[in-house]
């Protein structure tokens, strides 16, 4: 009879329990007039019967640390600067209790911990060995902040003794990345494609949206400030001897050959001979779709077409994770590209943007393709210039779609749109703005004139 009393104790109030016993009236009373000032806001007036939950009943309900933190917080905030030890033990122990007695989704909270000990200018190295313990448990629950911060920590630490450790952090953290990534995406290609279907979004789909939106920019600048770091440190100069040193003992080594194929690739160091040593071991060691498309790029390299499409076709086929496949085909058009094959490279970016709707990369990547082609398909200086108006809308297309890239490819629409027919040139011609234009070449799309 008491635990079935309890089961709808919790029902009706709304709370975790924890403890065997069912709760006093008087912890019931004060556990729910804490809660109404809190959601009134009124911190100070939560204060006392928060604390007395805390003291008093501390396995009663997460929500007395979930809810809690905020009014710790608050009091830091607050208390003058004498008393600001007092206020920094208090928050202390709402994090550390919580991690205590109800240890979930742990990631978050020393991720939020070490953002609070920040704030409070506690050591360095405190700050660091939280950061460690949220990145043990799952580094893509982390805070954006929390990733850089604990990126910059571990470089510091390795950049003279140990590299290699500071790319497999790399690694590891970019598959975190690109798994909050993923999940913004998912939801902005949904609502994209509602859109674009002629419906109109509601209040809360559009607030979502934006939060999706502001929360991909947050994460692209995180990934901009690793990439910085990781450019410092992994010049060609640097990975060709730590790599070829290694290779031996890591020839069979799947995870070590994969970092390595991708950070050679990443810095542009594919001419030299070790990439295409690193590929073939790669792709014997740990066969995978993104094995195939490295290895297709080193059969294209070769002029074997035949070959090295069979092997994008295997990569794509062999993945089942739109996204994935969309990454996929984006490393094929680019090896596409760097070959001159422009037509198949546009159809390789296509391909990413149909399983990925907010891939601004790949447009961006098209819109490159159509400006570096302005003087051989078009005869006069109108037609050149019409093609910048076809790489101006893959821009756009890319600012729109994708928040990451968007101030990026608001640069290129920018620059395109300053190498379009200006008035003069579109009256000369004696055309009219917003007229159907076709452009010729391999390109063959029609355009509006601006």
């Amino acid at each position: 009879m008491k635990k079935a009393i309890l089961i709808i104790a919790c029902l009706f109030f709304g709370y975790n329990v924890v403890s065997a016993q069912a709760p006093s009236q008087e912890a019931m009373i004060k556990y729910n007039l804490f809660k109404g000032d809190y959601k009134s806001k009124n911190y100070e007036a939560a204060y006392e019967n928060w604390i007395w939950c805390l003291d008093s009943v501390p396995t009663l309900s997460v929500n007395i640390y979930k809810l809690g933190i905020t009014i710790a917080k608050d009091r830091y905030k607050k208390a003058a600067e004498a008393d600001k030890p007092e206020a920094i033990a208090l928050v202390r122990r709402v994090y550390e209790q919580r991690i205590e007695l109800f240890p979930k989704d742990l990631a978050k909270v020393y991720s939020d911990y070490a953002d609070f000990l920040i704030l409070a200018k506690q050591p360095d190295q405190e700050v660091y060995e939280t950061l460690k313990k949220a990145y043990a448990v799952d580094p893509s629950k982390m805070g954006v902040k929390s990733i850089f911060r604990y990126f910059q920590y571990v470089t510091d630490e390795h950049k003279e003794n140990n590299v290699q450790y500071i790319f497999d952090t790399y690694d590891q953290i970019v598959k975190a990345v690109d798994k909050k990534l993923n999940y913004y995406a998912t939801k902005l290609d949904g609502y994209s494609a509602k859109e674009e279907q002629g419906n109109v979004l509601s209040s809360k789909e559009k607030s979502l949206k934006k939060a999706y939106e502001n929360n991909s920019r947050a994460v692209g600048q995180v990934v901009h400030g690793l990439d910085k770091i990781i450019n410092d440190l992994s010049t060609c100069e640097r990975l060709i001897p730590l790599y070829t040193a290694d290779f031996e003992a890591n020839k069979g080594n799947g995870p070590w050959l994969k970092s390595a194929v991708n950070m050679m690739y990443k810095k542009k160091c594919t001419e030299d001979p070790l990439y295409d040593k690193l590929v073939e071991a790669y792709v014997t060691a740990e066969p995978s779709p993104e094995a195939s498309v490295f290895y297709a790029g080193i059969l294209v390299k070769k002029n074997d077409m035949n070959k090295a499409r069979e092997y994008f076709l295997k990569a794509v086929d062999q993945e089942s994770d739109p996204f994935k496949k969309a990454n996929y085909e984006y490393k094929i058009a680019q090896i596409l590209r760097k070959k001159g094959l422009k037509s198949k490279a546009r159809t390789a970016a296509l391909q990413a943007i149909k399983h990925k709707r907010s891939m601004g990369e790949a447009y961006l990547l098209i819109a490159n393709l159509y400006a570096s082609s302005a003087n051989s398909c078009g005869k006069s200086e109108f037609e050149k210039r019409m093609v910048y108006v076809a790489a101006q809308q893959m821009a756009q297309k890319a600012a729109d779609v994708d928040p990451v890239n968007r101030s990026r490819a608001l640069k290129y629409v920018k620059s395109y749109k300053a190498s379009a027919p200006d008035k003069k040139a579109i009256f000369t011609e004696g055309l009219a703005s917003g007229s159907p234009y076709k452009i010729g070449c391999w390109i063959g799309i029609t355009v509006k004139i601006p």
